[in-house]
């Protein structure tokens, strides 16, 4: 008898089957877009009716959108390696001043999301904009068709802004590696006479490979999730015809069946990203690694390396912000502010505020399952609920119709037979499908953080709250939220910035008549009336500052996820 386990007490057992059920339930709803996506395609491409455009996208519309999204991606990777991972050895490797300064603000493009940027800078760039405007002044050119500049709307200029936005992905992890690794290496490299350059080459770049790869691969996520960019610079990707499919065409079948053409692209990025880093690691001593000594630049070297490194960040955020400033400052003197803009705060801090809210509370219990209820399930739990993250806004949004209508009906047939009413919609049409996809997206993050914050608790402690007969919602609730609550907290800022920037998901999910900040945004922008939406766009920035503030503030940068695999989890 010695060696048997002690017997449970009757409340941990109740909290474990509670758990566990409400663990099966989570997998159902965080799997149930997938499955649903390859149900309604399958059905789409065997029947007329709804899924009889199929042919005609297979012939017109998917070699465009392959071809298009296969460009992008490709000529975003290329820059977000080469600007990401040159700044991280700019400020990892050389002493200069203003580096600091730098340091922090090579962040500042997380702030602003890339339709924001495509928005800011067709404004700019527009014929009778500011910058052609000034330039034909200049040169004293009359007319706008006598000066002809590169076209902005076209998939290199979508290539430019997305890399200049999305670079921070490669920089945060890349920085971090340069940081970390042995010292002695790169030392011993500049010692045997090796140049700057062939040292960069040959010994640092191999070595942070893990790293750029891990970054460069949730860079393409974002960029394929990408809608606004996309359309407004006249690039077909894979994601606006999903869009176009459904909205324009009435097709949701065939949307569905894009959807899932994007969903293998997230899969092979997946699987590639974890292929870069399976069995690719250094030995290092039981030491604590020595941080490598930076050289210092002087003169004209030393302002070169500081004008470089401030050109990412210019382009990424202080130029569109900036003019977003001053165009939003414009139209409130003129105009004061947009009518509608009061309704489309509420309705942003309504959706965001409860899918925070939820994300929060399930981000924090999934965590702690693998320490109160049970390891392994707990684990493969955490492993299936982050997997949310790795699907695109449009793919999310189309994969939940099928589930909310099926529960929609199931509850209407329900209370039709106890009751004999059948009620609202509740999930398909109304705030709640947004809101659902909003959790199922970002819970990943939730469960990021908390699990950081958990991981700092000793394990004696919970345990001995589990010794004293508490159950696993009693010591979760008396012992360890109380430690982790600012982990919580962080990762509950991080979650609603997510949802307020959220586009994709927003335009297809989002209730009718109803607007918020990123939908508004976007509509004046497909209108052409830009400066109507800048004072929605600014606030959009502000919000997104917050998380950039956090990492400032803590010193830990967001994407440190980009050093591990794609899913799961996200922090």
């Amino acid at each position: 008898m010695s060696g048997a386990a002690p017997a449970i007490p009757h409340p941990a057992r109740s909290s474990a089957l509670v758990w566990g059920l409400g663990g099966l339930a989570l997998a159902a709803l965080v799997l149930s877009p997938v499955v649903a996506l390859m149900l309604a395609a399958g059905q789409g491409a065997g029947t007329e009716g709804a899924g009889a455009l199929w042919p005609h996208l297979v012939a017109h519309v998917l070699p465009q959108a392959l071809r298009d999204t296969g460009l992008l991606l490709a000529g975003v990777g290329a820059l977000v390696i080469v600007i990401g991972a040159g700044a991280a050895w700019l400020v990892a490797a050389y002493e200069f001043p203003g580096r600091r300064f730098l340091e922090a603000g090579l962040l500042l493009p997380m702030a602003v999301p890339t339709y924001i940027v495509a928005f800011a800078y067709l404004d700019l760039m527009h014929p009778i904009g500011p910058v052609q405007t000034t330039l034909r002044d200049l040169l004293g050119v009359a007319r706008p068709r006598d000066l002809v500049l590169p076209e902005l709307r076209s998939l290199p200029g979508c290539i430019l802004l997305l890399g200049f936005v999305l670079y921070p992905y490669v920089y945060l992890p890349t920085r971090a590696l340069f940081l970390m690794q042995a010292a002695n290496l790169i030392e011993a490299a500049r010692m045997l006479g090796r140049s700057p350059s062939a040292t960069f080459f040959r010994i640092a770049l191999p070595m942070a490979r893990p790293a750029i790869v891990a970054g460069a691969s949730l860079a393409l996520m974002e960029a394929l999730n990408d809608i606004g960019a996309a359309e407004f610079l006249g690039v077909r990707t894979l994601t606006v015809q999903v869009y176009a499919t459904w909205v324009n065409r009435s097709d949701l079948a065939g949307a569905a069946q894009i959807a899932l053409v994007m969903l293998v692209i997230v899969v092979a990025l997946v699987a590639l990203e974890r292929w870069a880093r399976a069995d690719r690691g250094f030995a290092g001593t039981a030491q604590r690694p020595r941080r490598m000594a930076r050289q210092r630049l002087t003169g004209l070297r030393a302002w070169g390396a500081l004008a470089l490194g401030w050109v990412p960040v210019a382009i990424g955020f202080a130029i569109p912000a900036s003019y977003l400033a001053h165009s939003a400052i414009r139209r409130l003197l003129r105009s004061g502010l947009p009518e509608t803009i009061f309704a489309e705060i509420g309705h942003t801090l309504l959706y965001a505020g409860a899918a925070t809210v939820i994300a929060a509370a399930l981000g924090l219990v999934v965590a702690a399952g693998p320490g109160l209820v049970s390891r392994r399930w707990g684990r493969a739990l955490i492993q299936v609920a982050s997997l949310g993250y790795a699907l695109p806004g449009a793919i999310l949004a189309i994969g939940l119709l099928g589930p909310l209508a099926l529960a929609d009906s199931a509850l209407s047939a329900g209370t039709t037979h106890v009751l004999g009413i059948a009620p609202a919609l509740i999930g398909l049409g109304t705030g709640s499908a947004l809101v659902t996809a909003y959790l199922v997206r970002f819970l990943a993050v939730s469960i990021g953080t908390c699990e950081a914050g958990l991981g700092r608790v000793p394990r004696s402690l919970p345990d001995a709250g589990r010794m004293l007969g508490h159950g696993p919602g009693a010591t979760l609730r008396r012992v360890q939220l109380p430690l982790v609550w600012p982990a919580l907290l962080s990762g509950a800022l991080l979650v609603f910035v997510d949802c307020v920037k959220e586009l994709p998901a927003t335009l297809l999910l989002r209730p009718l008549n109803v607007e918020t900040l990123a939908t508004h945004l976007y509509g004046e922008a497909a209108r052409g009336t830009y400066e109507d939406g800048t004072v929605a766009a600014l606030l959009i920035v502000a919000v997104g500052l917050v998380p950039v503030a956090i990492l400032l503030r803590l010193g830990t940068p967001r994407a440190e996820h980009a050093d591990r695999p794609l899913t799961p989890p996200r922090p």
